[in-house]
């Protein structure tokens, strides 16, 4: 039975286009990009290639472009080459609600005497806005802020936090590895230093990703050895997967704005069956300023491994929190910061749709979701009593 996946901000499916373009780098044109001979050097031109079509999709320019491993590695880079470009400054700033590559590379520079602030976010998971202008000082060497939740989908005002920062000279990054590919960029008109994506999360394979890095802003490589990406990242190109990427980018970019409304109408169509037919169920987040692909359920009185196990039960993956912390028992960190109840936050549920997924797909888990929480309800005290209340 082919699942019904969705579970798009954990990873996609490769597309087939693709696909079909990254094979023959797996297979016969497979010389080093950085040999002398048109065998290897052919392999050069296709990466030049795929970076001016990764800057297209973000409105950068191709040198802007640095291809990495994944986001997590784009954002370690981007923290780091911070720190150690101002050297002086002891101070970060980024969200209480970032991914853990973020937000453990901060706890990692705390260790090492920095001074780190946690901007927090209101019960809709807004970032506060009073709280950062206050956190801005002199010895701030970055704020780092992501583009959109990969929990709740929730898109923050980076192109505000943009402007603030520039007229003080603060350099600013922001991890987009959820927004590029989903909603419009132009890195141009925001003004962002630095900026992440991943090719896993836009139908490319995973283990590449890039890192923006806005012409003047300045750089110190995270990974030291080769010339490669003209000496800001060392290391023998992944050709295939950046070729890959590459593609990738160009078919989000032809098809974004359809995309966004299809995936939108899905989502609310989802969204609106379950709050209708699952009593005491909420949509965790801002609803009008959102990614249109995810949405975030609380399914009160329940615990959301069960769901997530019954919904596996008929075929249907999604997800109870970000993919990089499935393995812990701690309610999402992103649900605490904003206050959710404890009678709804273990039962959060993450849908999160891409292209692929269809109306009838939407249907099945409309079908079967209401049927998984009043089972799971009545095995739950809390939940047979609300069930049985008149």
């Amino acid at each position: 039975m082919k699942p019904i996946y969705l579970d798009n901000n954990a990873t996609t499916a490769v597309a087939p286009e693709v696909l079909e373009e990254m094979l023959p780098y797996l297979k016969e044109l497979y010389g080093n990009p950085s040999s002398m001979h048109t065998f290897g050097g052919q392999n050069h031109r296709r990466i030049e290639e795929a970076r001016a079509k990764v800057a297209a999709l973000i409105g950068a320019d191709p040198e802007e472009i640095i291809f990495t491993s994944c986001g997590t590695e784009s954002d370690n880079t981007a923290l780091m080459s911070a720190v150690e470009s101002y050297p002086r400054k002891r101070h970060v700033i980024t969200t209480r609600v970032e991914h853990p590559a973020v937000l453990n590379f901060a706890r990692h520079l705390a260790r090492k005497g920095y001074r780190v602030t946690y901007l927090p976010v209101d019960s809709l998971g807004r970032l506060d806005m009073e709280a950062f202008h206050e956190a801005l000082d002199d010895d701030t060497a970055v704020v780092s802020v992501m583009y959109a939740n990969n929990e709740t989908g929730v898109i923050f005002p980076v192109a505000e936090i943009a402007e603030v920062l520039r007229e003080r000279g603060i350099l600013f990054h922001t991890d987009a590895v959820q927004a590029v590919g989903k909603v419009p960029i132009d890195v141009k008109e925001l003004a962002v230093d630095m900026l992440s994506l991943s090719g896993h999360k836009l139908h490319a394979p995973k283990g590449i990703g890039a890192l923006y890095v806005r012409r003047g802003t300045r750089f110190h490589p995270y990974i030291i050895g080769g010339h490669q990406e003209r000496g800001r990242r060392a290391g023998t190109e992944n050709v295939a997967s950046i070729v890959g990427l590459g593609k990738a980018c160009e078919l989000a970019g032809e098809a974004l704005e359809e995309e966004a409304g299809y995936l939108s109408r899905l989502r609310d169509r989802l969204e609106r069956a379950l709050l209708q037919s699952c009593p005491d169920a909420r949509v965790n987040g801002d609803t009008t300023n959102r990614l249109p692909n995810t949405t975030n359920i609380g399914f009160e009185y329940v615990e959301g491994e069960a769901i997530l196990l019954r919904l596996d039960e008929y075929g249907i993956c999604a997800s109870s929190g970000s993919a990089c912390t499935s393995g812990s028992l701690q309610p999402s960190h992103v649900l605490r910061a904003m206050g959710v109840p404890f009678t709804a936050i273990h039962g959060s549920i993450r849908f999160s749709l891409s292209r692929y997924n269809t109306e009838s797909e939407i249907d099945r888990v409309i079908e079967v979701m209401p049927t998984i929480i009043r089972e799971l309800r009545l095995l739950s005290p809390y939940g047979k009593e609300r069930l049985t209340q008149p």
